[in-house]
């Protein structure tokens, strides 16, 4: 699959496989084939990432904020770029939201919030 990454990718909605919004692509990952051909392994998600790509004093904001709701230093959602069925409107992939690793901060306020409310695990969800 052919892309090109400022305007296709990018920004874009990622979509699991039942139409679940599960954030926006922050960056991407590349890795370098047998041939030495670089191309997109991962799509990344999460404040962590965005910080990264933007820089500056923004986005050491990002990623300091990140880091304080993470256990690893603003480790982003990393998405093999394997499980993107289409490029459209948005990002589609073929995976369900459960088949895919949880974004570190949505486990760190688990954790640390929602689960310390009384009830919660009685919570559908």
């Amino acid at each position: 699959m052919r892309v090109q990454l400022g305007r296709q990718l990018l920004d874009r909605q990622i979509v699991d496989a039942d139409g679940l919004l599960l954030g926006k692509v922050d960056d991407v990952e590349f890795a370098v084939d047998e041939g030495g051909l670089p191309y997109v392994a991962y799509l990344l998600t999460g404040q962590g990432a965005l910080g990264r790509r933007i820089g500056g004093r923004v986005g050491r904001l990002l990623v300091a904020l990140a880091d304080r709701f993470t256990e690893e230093a603003s480790a982003p959602l990393r998405i093999p770029f394997g499980q993107v069925a289409r490029i459209d409107s948005a990002v589609r992939l073929r995976a369900r939201a459960d088949e895919l690793p949880r974004p570190p901060v949505e486990t760190w306020l688990r954790r640390h919030l929602i689960d310390r409310i009384p009830g919660a695990d009685r919570a559908s969800g």
